[in-house]
């Protein structure tokens, strides 16, 4: 499964010092940057993120969201992606643990089934100390992906 995470993240890729005090501003900086074929399909994923931030935080601790849509918005499995995204500064998303997010890896996905894998594979990194430590010091691309497969 830390392969396919790996392959998603690529695709996905990290966006550094995205700035914005709240989700809505973050997810339209980035679905505005994710190099889309299409304005319309930013438009669809950006919506679909705010609404299911609407209903709840998809902050889960510890400096970390997982934005995603409440049903599939990615038509194609190629089009799927996880894009990490470093926030310029930490905001508050009512996260259980009341820290501040700093990073968010937000899902696209096809199908139930590879979202729910995905969540999975995410929140046992989210587990290792040594994984969150990398999160801390917004570690490139490569090394987030290099750890995903030592850990895996």
């Amino acid at each position: 499964m830390e392969k396919n995470l790996s392959i998603l993240i690529r695709k996905g890729g990290v966006f550094y010092g995205v700035e914005g005090s709240t989700p809505d501003k973050i997810f339209k900086s980035v679905t505005e940057q994710m190099g889309l074929t299409m304005k319309s399909d930013a438009d669809v994923i950006y919506n679909a993120l705010c609404a299911r931030e609407a209903i709840m935080t998809t902050a889960v601790g510890n400096g970390i969201a997982l934005p995603h849509a409440r049903t599939p918005v990615i038509k194609n499995e190629e089009d799927q992606r996880v894009c990490v995204v470093y926030l310029k500064e930490p905001i508050d998303m009512k996260a259980p643990d009341n820290i501040k997010v700093f990073v968010m890896f937000i899902i696209l996905t096809q199908n139930p089934q590879t979202h729910l894998q995905t969540l999975s594979s995410l929140v046992s990194l989210f587990k290792n100390a040594e994984f969150r430590k990398l999160l801390e010091s917004h570690a490139s691309e490569e090394d987030l992906l290099s750890a995903i497969e030592r850990m895996d």
